[in-house]
């Protein structure tokens, strides 16, 4: 999940200044016409040490009417706030109808503190959750608009940040040295519990937000412009997000430096020779040979899916992956457009009739992401459908990894530049020519809206117990080997914790 917002993304000092003006403007008019129309709003600023999320809460400060604006740190409880329910503290501060109420913290703190330190489990976290879910579903219903920040920084520059606000007399860093020992040896632990509490939280009535906080324009930029952008549908609907706004995908600064994504990290250059392509693919045909019968024995499933550009070489792939296979143990399931009787259900079901017994493969060519790839772009889904699919994958891939299925999901990457030049070559290649069609065509032009798609796809469910491989695949050696090492080190890994928990 976290690697969404670990992509570079920037704005440069004269975009900054071009783009804050107009921002501030619109700012305090949606603040002016919240006031009018009753609509409380509640901002939640939460996320890693060192993102900035004080200097955040000053730029809101500067940028709204301090009289209709509300801030609140939660820091150590009071002696008043220990002595009445955990809650007291947070509904006394609740907005009134027409302010905003910005939340340095908020009830999700002492949840996952409470949970990397190890004073509560898993049940425990959960069970909070479910009520956190409650009591922003509550006001919700009643009018209040929740607009939930996370902001992120990768380990090393959350490290420097730290190192230099502990040097800062005025900084609680350096108040508190042990902090910063403390915040670096919990790094991985509190991204865990972080994600998970994102994950089971991100509703339709209170989605989450985020924010790449590196460069601290995009970082303020961004979050201005979302705010914006949730005040103003709010108040354009009349009523509650029903799921419009359920989406990590915050609304960007306008410079070309501010959309940078997962993809544009991919190294399109790797590729291999022809020599070294066949060794390894001899030898990892073989590996995935003894594998698959090693799981048949064990009774693990595997679902591995592809998506990825047209022409991309899916269909390449997989059949190097099911030539390696024992045919009694495979399956593999084109999906194309749903027939009559699978639209008569819900988009899950036809995945679901297709799942592979225990010790047997199932590889499917493209999945149930066509719900937020293909039919979001192309308008083939309500808004609603396609953003709340995201926490229906989440969880319809939890239930299979907790069944003991292994699942690997890969996207291969071309260039637009590669994507033509195999068109062309099919146009011109009579045994391809039946993979070639206008409709081909027509969604090279939609490349921008897919790049999106597919960045906002990767950002919500590769998660910590399913998370993606993107494949450079301009090089289609590389590609395939690339898959086949992946899927033997993912069933060799699953294998080896059977044998570990015997």
């Amino acid at each position: 999940m976290f690697e969404g917002a670990e992509l570079g993304r920037k704005v440069s000092k004269e975009d900054y200044k071009a783009e804050e003006p107009e921002l501030r403007t619109r700012l305090l008019a949606a603040q002016r016409r919240a006031w009018q129309a009753g609509l409380p709003v509640v901002v939640l600023i939460s996320g890693v040490d060192g993102a900035g999320k004080g200097e955040v809460v000053n730029r809101l400060n500067a940028w709204l009417d301090t009289r209709g604006l509300e801030v609140h740190a939660f820091w150590d409880a009071s002696d008043e706030e220990r002595e009445r329910p955990r809650w007291w503290r947070f509904w006394r501060i609740l907005p009134a109808r027409g302010r905003i109420a910005v939340l340095f913290g908020s009830w999700y703190a002492d949840p996952i503190g409470e949970r990397v330190s190890g004073e509560t489990d898993d049940a425990a976290l959960d069970a909070e959750l479910a009520r956190i879910g409650q009591f922003e579903r509550m006001l919700t219903e009643d009018g209040a608009l929740f607009v939930k920040f996370w902001f992120h920084l990768p380990a090393d520059e959350q490290q420097r940040r730290l190192k230099k606000l502990a040097k800062d007399p005025k900084s609680r860093w350096h108040q508190a040295p042990d902090t910063l020992a403390a915040s670096a040896a919990r790094h991985d632990t509190f991204l865990r519990v972080a994600e998970r509490v994102i994950r089971e939280t991100d509703a339709g009535i209170a989605p989450w937000y985020l924010i790449e906080s590196t460069d601290r324009r995009y970082r303020d930029l961004t979050v201005g412009r979302t705010l914006l952008d949730a005040i103003e549908e709010r108040l354009a609907n009349h009523a509650p997000a029903n799921g419009r706004r359920f989406s990590h995908a915050p609304h960007l600064p306008e410079a070309d430096s501010a959309h940078v994504t997962v993809l544009d990290h991919v190294d399109l250059s790797r590729a291999l020779d022809k020599a070294e392509y066949r060794e390894q693919l001899e030898h990892y045909q073989a590996r995935l040979n003894a594998l698959t019968w090693k799981a048949w024995a064990k009774k693990r499933s595997c679902v591995l899916l592809f998506e990825g550009w047209d022409a991309a070489g899916k269909g390449g792939t997989i059949r190097r992956l099911a030539s390696a296979m024992d045919a009694r143990l495979y399956r593999v399931l084109p999906v194309a457009a749903p027939s009559d009787e699978e639209r008569a259900h819900h988009y899950l079901w036809r995945f679901w009739r297709h799942l592979p017994r225990d010790g047997r493969v199932t590889v499917f060519d493209r999945s149930w992401y066509g719900r937020v790839l293909v039919e979001r772009v192309e308008g083939l889904a309500e808004d609603v459908a396609w953003r709340r699919a995201y926490q229906e994958i989440n969880e319809f891939e939890q239930q299979l990894v907790d069944h003991g299925s292994v699942l690997a999901k890969f996207w291969l990457h071309i260039s637009p530049e590669e994507q033509l030049a195999r068109f062309e070559a099919r146009e011109q290649t009579p045994y391809k020519q039946h993979k070639i069609s206008d409709e081909d065509w027509r969604n090279r032009e939609q490349w921008d809206a897919y790049k999106a798609a597919v960045n906002e796809m990767v950002v919500r469910t590769s998660t910590e117990f399913s998370e993606w491989t993107l494949v450079p695949a301009n090089d289609k050696r590389f590609a395939r080997i690339e898959v086949l090492r992946t899927v033997c080190e993912r069933l060799a890994a699953a294998l080896d914790e059977d044998r570990g928990g015997d």
